[in-house]
């Protein structure tokens, strides 16, 4: 099994995690959809790359009718999908439960749960009435689907809840030939994590700065997710700046 000649669809693809693996896939040989809210900034992320390789089709995934228009076009466009990574995410500013905003609580739900779970949803759909009958569904769950970080109860909530989506459609999936696999990063280099080296609160109560990782590290181990047959399946895995508190954090 080789990602040259698959159809790869990538959410948040505009940036960060998302841009760096859309990459590597284009790299590879896979045709690409790249997914995103900026449509200058996909085009971006797929430049020097054959245009008829890399679809760029902007998308609020927490919309079902534009995730559905989606979709559509990568239907009309490549005719199948054999890879979806459901990679799209945002956090707010960390605080106590008591002084999280609704208002916050529900963009982060929207986008990191609600969104994931329209995206699945959708390539499910689309692999299991295919031919061949088939693909992967690659779920960025983030170590925070372990352990969380001080004040963070909308980003962690979500991510906990993607690692019962991942199990279920694990599960749900081996009747139509649909793995899931759902990877774990902590702190890959990203517009997210670039505050990161002027220190985050810790769990005894300091401040201290956190090593960061290249993000082609992340990027090259969705690619090896995506290699494998669909006889094999990576269900998790965990990537992560070796020195990060992660280990004793909590």
């Amino acid at each position: 099994m080789s990602v040259e000649g698959q159809i790869v669809a990538i959410t948040g693809a505009s940036s960060g995690i998302g841009k760096a693996t859309a990459r590597a896939f284009l790299s590879k040989g896979a045709c690409v959809v790249l997914v995103g809210r900026r449509e200058d900034k996909l085009h971006e992320a797929a430049d020097g790359f054959d245009p008829a390789r890399a679809l760029c089709v902007p998308c609020d995934v927490s919309d079902q009718a534009e995730v559905e228009r989606l979709f559509s076009q990568i239907s009309d466009r490549f005719g199948r999908l054999d890879v979806v990574f459901n990679n799209a995410g945002t956090n707010v500013a960390a605080a106590p439960i008591d002084e999280i905003p609704v208002e916050d609580w529900q963009t982060v739900l929207n986008v990191n749960l609600h969104g994931a779970f329209l995206v699945a949803r959708a390539a499910f759909a689309m692999m299991r009435r295919q031919t061949p009958q088939g693909g992967r569904i690659i779920n960025n769950g983030s170590i925070s689907a372990h352990v969380p970080r001080p004040g963070s109860v909308p980003y962690t909530a979500t991510k906990h809840a993607i690692t019962g989506l991942t199990r279920t459609l694990s599960l749900d999936g081996r009747a139509f030939n649909i793995a899931c696999g759902q990877i774990d990063i902590g702190n890959a280099a990203s517009e997210m994590t670039a505050h990161f080296d002027q220190g985050l609160p810790q769990a005894d109560g300091s401040v201290r700065p956190e090593p960061v990782m290249d993000v082609a590290h992340v990027a090259d181990a969705v690619v090896q997710m995506a290699d494998l047959p669909l006889s094999a399946n990576v269900q998790f895995i965990t990537i992560m700046a070796t020195a990060m508190p992660f280990i004793g954090r909590g």
